[in-house]
C-alpha cells in the first residue's frame, strides 16, 4: 500500500464526500457522537455496496486500509492539478 502525498487532507475530504453521499442517498443519518472510524466503515460498505470501489479481502479490512483506500477514492475524483494531487 503505498501512501498519498496528502493521505490525511485527503482522507478528510473523503469521509465528507461520502457522508454527504449517503445522507443525500437517505442510507443514513449520522450523529454528531459517531466516530470518524464508524463514519469511514459505514462509508466504504456502503460504496463497495454502490459498486463505486471495489472491496477489499474481509482480513485486510481495517481503519488503516480503509482510511487510505477512501483518501484514494477521493484522489481519482478531482480535477487535475488539484492542489491536494501534488
Amino acid at each position: 500500500m503505498k501512501k498519498l502525498k496528502h493521505e490525511a487532507e485527503l482522507f478528510k475530504a473523503a469521509l465528507l464526500a461520502g457522508i454527504e453521499y449517503a445522507e443525500g442517498r437517505k442510507a443514513v443519518e449520522f450523529e454528531v457522537t459517531d466516530s470518524a472510524s464508524d463514519k469511514a466503515l459505514y462509508v466504504y460498505r456502503l460504496l463497495v455496496h454502490d459498486k463505486i470501489i471495489a472491496p477489499m479481502p474481509e482480513e485486510q479490512v481495517g481503519e488503516k486500509t480503509i482510511r487510505h483506500r477512501l483518501a484514494s477514492w477521493h484522489a481519482h475524483q478531482l480535477p487535475d492539478g488539484h492542489p491536494l494531487l501534488e
